[in-house]
């Protein structure tokens, strides 16, 4: 029988440990070994026992926990999942959380709200579950790496309610092509490495990050700063433009449309499709009936199977595309998923998928 994955509670409020607690033993897979009020009494139980996978609040008495994931990475690396209401507002918590070596970050504001607890309960396991599975120096600080977590039997139902499939009728080539990008755990950091990589007149790129609700607003705008391309979250309506790179924003699904000869994105609810919203997999099938051959695809780092089969129909539209190799993944899930269905042209390394985005643009 499969050893249960043990978590320890990071939290000075009694309420969210019990709610955290609750959500995450509702798992069979999942154990709360204990839980902590503050870093000290953390610290004195890491010393018993180690755990697999530590929730992490970002603000507690004694010492805050950006501070007690840096001391923690640097003594004795265990993947950590940060929990907290502060990122909320889109401030710089999310980027030096993840730049601190938190693997992902789950917003504690709305554990246990009656409207939303199914959907942030199961993003709550999940992400606990990819934490379990980290391999902490796959990252340029500490990096993760996670396993597939598997979908709902309605996935696909949703995945075809928001989209009809393309229809086959191939589109000429023109002489602009548009990148489509889709990445999940792991892939905040992938994706900051190969957007730096890109010049100020690379493709226009739409990209799918899976991430909370108000963290991509700020993401977008710490990308921003370091890269020669622009770098926004997405709004309805917004062109994709060469130089400009689009970001869905969290709790947002995102197309891409053709209007006229330019690319436009909309962005709509609906329901959870491949159990994220905003979900690659929407990206993708709408770049195969929207840009067919004048699109590239490309799958990076991430848990699950979000995107094989929006890259499948990319592929068969006539796009070219690149899954992220495993040696260079925070988590293989989404690209060895798209690999195995056959949607796949290419595997490469994440240091050269931004060269081959400039290469494949030359043949346009």
């Amino acid at each position: 029988m499969p050893q249960k994955i043990r978590v320890l509670i990071v939290d000075d409020s009694a309420s969210v440990r019990q709610t955290l607690a609750h959500i995450l033993e509702s798992d069979p897979d999942i154990e709360v070994m204990g839980v902590a009020s503050d870093p000290f009494v953390a610290a004195r139980r890491i010393q018993e026992e180690i755990p697999d996978v530590i929730t992490l609040d970002v603000e507690m008495p004694r010492m805050d926990g950006i501070t007690f994931l840096r001391k923690l990475m640097a003594q004795r690396p265990i993947p950590v999942v940060m929990c907290s209401s502060l990122t909320e507002a889109g401030s710089e918590t999310l980027m030096q959380a993840m730049e601190a070596g938190a693997v992902d970050i789950i917003l504690k504001s709305k554990i246990g709200a009656a409207d939303s607890l199914a959907d942030d309960a199961m993003r709550v396991r999940e992400v606990v579950k990819a934490a379990s599975k980290a391999r902490l120096g796959n990252l340029r600080s500490i990096r993760s790496v996670s396993a597939p977590a598997p979908i709902s039997p309605t996935a696909k139902l949703t995945a075809d309610a928001m989209l009809p499939p393309p229809t086959g009728r191939a589109m000429a080539k023109t002489t602009e092509m548009v990148v489509c990008v889709g990445a999940s755990t792991g892939g905040t950091e992938a994706l900051r490495e190969f957007l730096e990589a890109l010049p100020a007149n690379a493709p226009g790129t739409v990209i799918v990050q899976h991430m909370p609700e108000k963290f991509t607003a700020a993401f977008a705008k710490r990308l921003n700063t370091l890269c020669e391309v622009e770098v926004k979250e997405a709004e309805d309506g917004d062109p994709v433009l060469r130089g400009h790179v689009l970001i869905a924003p969290g709790d947002k699904h995102m197309l891409l449309e053709r209007q006229g000869a330019r690319y436009q994105v909309s962005l709509r609810d609906g329901p959870l499709v491949s159990r994220h919203r905003p979900s690659v997999d929407v990206l993708f099938r709408s770049a195969a009936r929207s840009a067919g051959s004048n699109a590239m695809g490309i799958i990076m780092t991430g848990m699950g199977d979000d995107g094989a089969r929006g890259m499948l129909e990319m592929h068969q539209a006539g796009a070219y595309t690149v899954a992220q190799d495993e040696a260079s993944c925070v988590v293989f899930g989404m690209p060895k998923e798209a690999i195995a269905r056959g949607g796949v042209d290419r595997i490469l390394p994440l240091d050269v998928i931004a060269r081959e985005v400039l290469i494949t643009q030359s043949r346009f």
